[in-house]
């Protein structure tokens, strides 16, 4: 007996529906992760600036010296450079506690623009102001000037980003958002050295001192106008739109000095960061040049490493936090600074090769890297939320006052020890620092780990 064959397409067509909608829901899933991405950039753009004229100062610290602090001692010279760098940093706690209020009060996206206007006026007067020679004592008077004016802005700067970025992460994965913060900066950092790289390969000894530092300088005023343009385009995070009271700026101060116990933990967790990078940053150039007699292009190659490094290990570190805790990577990496950091500088003083600062500063940013992807983002998290970002900067600016003398404190150590080695003694003391200041902070708020932090915001 014959059958007739039956049309499968006929009588049982094939659903499109579902493939329509995997389609559409992969469009969507597309578009929205581009978007994301688009909003860390316009987000840590301020960023990028910051450091990049912060590490311009820490590259050319002799040249700026010779400029505007000309003195027969060379040391007196580049110690005056280092005092007027780490000015700035004094400046960071009083803007952290002006304009965090008001970033606090009237919202993340409109503080981040007043910072960043007020950043780019420390950064157009820096790269024009002419030299000692030709303007006498204003010169350094307003080169002090901008570096106040980049420190009053960056003392919230850095807390606002971090803020925003953790209010606007997804739920369990706040560490790799936040780290895209520290990020930004080895960015500046590489491009930074970059330019020195070519710059010093390319014009001779004099002209570099006589004009060709500024030419970094005149390229970040340039991008100043882009990054404004691509800051304004920001939303307001979500969180903050949805809180239903915005405290007044009393409320905030009272909030805050009620908490000055975290304000005074936080401090001695940023201690580790701020002091670490800045040594194997902005200090790396005049470290490889004037105390281990290195060219000036092996410095640069090194720091330019050191930039790559952070920026691979940073996102890592903060998606690690996110899986096994904040805090069990804070211990981990405190106790290794603490152990390694002076042995292994004096390995690199006696016997001082390219290869091995290359391999002790890798070693120092791995340190540097996984403690900071876990530290921002979990002090992001044990401050009052009313007080985000005044608590956070207030934090962190207070301990970069210190950590951003890291330049004018190892060179005095080594000048008074004679030990190269010296500012490893400092790195140390900065990660006890950082040490004490975890088990406090975790002890006292019962923070157990990011991990069931991030659990709990799933559920």
């Amino acid at each position: 007996m014959s059958t007739c064959p039956v049309r499968r397409s006929s009588r049982f067509p094939k659903p499109a529906a579902p493939s329509a909608f995997l389609t559409a829901r992969r469009t969507v899933v597309k578009e929205t992760r581009t978007e994301t991405i688009k909003t860390v950039l316009r987000v840590t753009s301020g960023n990028f600036l910051e450091m990049f004229d912060f590490f311009l100062f820490g590259i050319y610290a002799s040249h700026i010296a010779a400029t505007f602090f000309p003195n027969d001692n060379p040391f007196v010279s580049l110690m005056a450079t280092f005092l007027s760098f780490a000015a700035g940093f004094v400046m960071r706690p009083i803007g952290a506690l002006t304009l965090g209020p008001y970033i606090d009060r009237i919202g993340r996206r409109k503080g981040l623009i007043v910072t960043l206007a007020i950043m780019a006026m420390g950064t157009v007067l820096i790269a024009f102001v002419p030299g000692y020679a030709t303007i006498g004592i204003a010169a350094p008077l307003l080169v002090l000037i901008g570096r106040l004016l980049q420190g009053f802005s960056a003392g919230v700067e850095l807390g606002g980003v971090s803020v925003y970025l953790s209010e606007m992460a997804t739920p369990g994965n706040k560490g790799f958002y936040v780290s895209w913060q520290s990020a930004s900066q080895q960015v500046a950092i590489v491009v930074a050295a970059l330019l020195g790289f070519i710059i010093n390969n390319t014009l001779m000894p004099a002209q570099i001192s006589n004009w060709g530092w500024r030419i970094p300088f005149f390229i970040g005023c340039m991008i100043i106008p882009f990054i404004f343009i691509i800051r304004r385009s920001l939303q307001e995070t979500k969180e903050f739109s949805e809180r239903k009271h915005q405290p007044s700026t009393a409320e905030i101060f009272r909030t805050l000095f009620g908490n000055w116990q975290v304000v005074l933990g936080g401090v001695g967790m940023v201690m580790m960061t701020t002091v670490s990078f800045y040594l194997i940053t902005v200090y790396t150039p005049s470290f490889g040049k004037t105390v281990l007699h290195l060219t000036e292009s092996q410095a640069l190659l090194a720091t330019m490493a050191v930039g790559i490094s952070n920026f691979i290990w940073l996102p890592i570190a903060g998606a690690a936090s996110d899986r096994i805790g904040r805090k069990a990577i804070l211990i981990t990496f405190t106790l290794l600074a603490v152990l390694t950091a002076y042995p292994a500088l004096a390995w690199l003083a006696s016997d001082i090769t390219f290869a091995h600062m290359v391999i002790v500063e890798l070693w120092l940013s791995f340190i540097y890297a996984w403690y900071n992807g876990a530290m921002v983002v979990g002090l992001t998290e044990v401050v009052p939320v009313t007080v985000r970002t005044a608590g956070f900067s207030l934090a962190y600016s207070l301990a970069t006052t210190l950590g951003g003398s890291s330049l004018a404190i190892s060179t005095w150590a080594i000048e008074v020890t004679g030990d190269k080695a010296a500012p490893g003694y400092w790195m140390s003391f900065a990660a006890v620092c950082g040490l004490a200041a975890t088990l406090f902070l975790y002890r006292r708020n019962g923070a157990g780990t990011a991990a069931s932090a991030a659990a709990a915001a799933r559920r």
